[in-house]
C-alpha cells in the first residue's frame, strides 16, 4: 500500500513538474523512495500534503530542491541514498548543501534529514522522531485538536491535495457519505474557521477555501 502511493505521488507530480523540478522528480532514488515508503507513510498515514522535489529559491537567489516537503507543518524531509552522503560530495556541493539549510531556516521550512544507514537499520527511531516533531509542532492551536473531528482532519487533508477550492463533491468523494452528512461537516467547519466561502456575501456557498491555519489540527 505504501509503495503504490509513493508512486502514485510521484507520477502524478511528474505530469505536473516542468523544467528542473522535472529533472529533479525523474531523479528520486532509492533515499527519498526509502523516505515516503517507510519513514513518512507510516507516520503520516497519507501522503497528501507532501510535494516532491519542493523547489525554492535560496539567499542566494538559486534554485534548490526539497526531496519531500511537507506542506502543512512546513517540514522539509530529506533522505540521502544508498552511498554515504559526505564520502562523495565536492566542496562547492557541501557549501550550496549548507545555503541551502540556512535558506530553509530563513523560509520558516523545518530541516529534517535521514541518512540511509538510519533510515534502513533504525526506521523505527526515524519514524519516532516524526512522531514526536509533528506532536510539537501541532501544538498552539485556535481550535482545540479534540474539537476538529476525525472527517473534519480528513477534508482538510483532501483540500490541501486538491491545491484548489473545495465543492460539496469533493466533499463526498473524500468521506464517501451522503449529502446530508456532508453539508453537516461543511457547516461544522466553517463555524469553526477551518474553512471559508471562497465569495463572501453570497446566499448559497458552492466552493470553499481552507483558512490560514487550518492546516495544523491535522495532528
Amino acid at each position: 500500500m505504501y509503495k503504490s502511493e509513493y508512486t502514485k505521488l510521484l507520477e502524478e507530480q511528474k505530469r505536473q513538474a516542468t523544467g528542473m523540478r522535472l529533472e529533479m522528480l525523474l531523479k528520486q532514488g532509492e533515499g527519498e523512495r526509502k523516505l515516503c515508503e517507510e519513514i513518512l507513510t507510516p507516520t503520516l498515514k497519507t501522503l497528501k500534503g507532501i510535494v516532491l522535489e519542493k523547489e525554492i529559491i535560496t539567499l542566494t537567489g538559486v534554485k534548490a530542491y526539497i526531496d519531500a516537503y511537507y506542506e502543512p507543518l512546513r517540514f522539509g524531509f530529506e533522505g540521502e541514498g544508498f552511498v554515504a552522503h559526505a564520502e562523495n560530495i565536492t566542496r562547492p556541493r557541501f557549501d550550496f548543501e549548507r545555503q541551502k539549510i540556512r535558506s530553509m531556516v530563513a523560509l520558516g521550512i523545518k530541516y529534517v534529514p535521514f541518512s540511509w544507514d538510519d533510515m534502513d537499520k533504525k526506521p523505527d527511531m526515524c519514524r519516532r522522531t516524526v512522531f514526536e516533531l509533528l506532536g510539537r509542532f501541532s501544538g498552539n492551536m485556535g481550535v482545540s485538536y479534540r474539537e476538529v473531528s476525525l472527517y473534519e482532519r480528513e477534508v482538510i487533508r483532501y483540500a490541501l491535495w486538491l491545491d484548489r477550492p473545495i465543492r460539496m463533491s469533493d466533499v463526498r468523494e473524500c468521506l464517501q457519505k451522503g449529502p446530508e452528512t456532508c453539508r453537516g461537516v461543511l457547516r461544522e467547519m466553517v463555524d469553526k474557521r477551518l474553512l471559508k466561502p471562497l465569495h463572501d456575501g453570497l446566499m448559497r456557498n458552492h466552493e470553499y477555501v481552507l483558512e490560514e491555519d487550518a492546516s495544523k489540527h491535522l495532528w
